[in-house]
């Protein structure tokens, strides 16, 4: 052993006998170990240390034995790869990676791509541990292929109405429990006809979608979306998506969002960002979470109900884009424009004409860009077809400078 203050140990259901020689080694010398009664079970009887089962809730016994200073390393057990959303990854973000080793373990994923023969490369992995059910939903799509880590044993059968309301009623779903281990048993069938009762709680759920193909481009039907008419409509919202720019990890604030369907977009391009809609319209909020779980991303749009210039000082921050689609004025831009981070972006669409003049006096100021998007539809005209423009939109996009 060196001188780490935590080791974390992978484990798998296959329990002692699948771990590495290494592995068995460093908690056969360990002097305190900490894990589930179940991972604790696992254990060579030949294992001389202290064994402590985790309390609940876990996270509140893991931020103790984290905080206390006592001497001496402590081991802890994980499920399969500390590193893959588990606990090694929580130990690393709270204690920095000079007081943590890791010993690694094959996955649930990994041992279930092996079973299945599929290319793991290519697999979308969606957690319910942190995350939602609905967020089966914001990964599916037609022939794409799905891990689940499962919750509980509820999961599976959660997962398949999820997909069958969502129209993959004919994917091929596949849970997997206790893999690896003496009690391995797997179960297949489609999402339509999933009937099975619950079984293990510790499963992973494999799934071959066949249903409606999934648009990568920003700019959805505004079908997609239940709304009032307050809703950016397809082709400006596909344009001002764009003008957000979203990339990985990045927080969104939406002010006044309608039916949130710009903030919904923007998720739907980067899995990994996070979206704060604001409106004060309490009948728009409600709209707006039904909306974001139909798109399966709810578990990272959070909404906010007030006014923009009441609610912005208390919103998580600092964002790295803004965008404000409804209730721009000059006290808001005053709130937003410094809480947005340094190299962040602010993105406005007028369409009356007292804030468009808003937006082109703050470009005056602040510079950015100015594009006026005028469009036209074919509609009908009596027996005949006839084009019907749009209200005019003036977008103003400008990057905060700095990083």
């Amino acid at each position: 052993m060196t001188g780490e203050r935590f080791v974390v140990v992978g484990i798998g259901a296959d329990g002692w006998d699948g771990l590495t020689l290494p592995s068995q080694r460093e908690l056969a010398a360990a002097t305190t170990i900490y894990g589930s009664a179940r991972q604790l079970a696992l254990l060579s009887p030949d294992v001389d240390a202290e064994l402590v089962a985790w309390r609940s809730p876990m996270s509140a016994h893991l931020r103790e034995v984290l905080d206390d200073s006592a001497s001496g390393t402590v081991h802890l057990l994980a499920s399969g790869d500390p590193m893959f959303h588990g606990l090694g990854t929580t130990v690393v973000e709270a204690l920095g990676r000079a007081n943590v080793r890791v010993l690694a373990h094959p996955s649930s994923v990994s041992l279930a791509a092996a079973l299945l023969g599929w290319d793991l490369s290519t697999v979308r992995v969606v957690s319910l541990v942190t995350g939602d059910v609905d967020d089966v939903v914001g990964a599916a799509g037609d022939r794409r292929r799905l891990m689940i880590l499962s919750r509980d044993a509820s999961s599976p059968a959660a997962v398949a109405a999820m997909l069958r309301d969502g129209g993959w009623g004919a994917s091929t779903m596949t849970v997997l429990e206790q893999l690896g281990g003496p009690a391995q048993r797997v179960v297949s069938g489609t999402s339509a006809g999933w009937d099975e009762p619950h079984g293990d709680p510790l499963n992973i759920i494999a799934i071959e979608c066949t249903g409606p193909t999934r648009q990568l481009a920003p700019g959805l039907p505004d079908a997609a979306f239940t709304h009032d008419g307050q809703l950016t409509k397809q082709a400006v919202r596909a344009l001002t998506v764009a003008a957000l720019a979203p990339s990985d990890g990045q927080l969104l604030w939406d002010i006044g969002a309608g039916a949130g369907s710009v903030g919904i977009e923007w998720l739907r391009l980067n899995p990994s960002g996070r979206v704060v809609a604001v409106e004060r319209d309490a009948t728009r909020t409600a709209r707006i979470g039904e909306n974001a779980r139909r798109h399966g991303v709810a578990s990272r749009l959070t909404v906010v109900d007030g006014e923009a210039r009441t609610v912005l000082a208390g919103l998580h921050g600092p964002p790295d884009a803004v965008f404000a689609g409804g209730g721009l004025d000059a006290e808001v831009f005053r709130l937003v424009w410094p809480a947005l981070a340094r190299g962040g972006i602010f993105v406005a669409n007028a369409v009356a004409i007292p804030t468009q003049e808003l937006v082109i006096g703050l470009a005056a100021e602040h510079g950015g860009t100015l594009r006026r998007i005028g469009l036209e539809e074919a509609g009908p005209l009596g027996s005949l077809t006839a084009w019907r423009p749009a209200l005019p939109v003036v977008q103003w996009a400008v990057r905060k400078e700095g990083r």
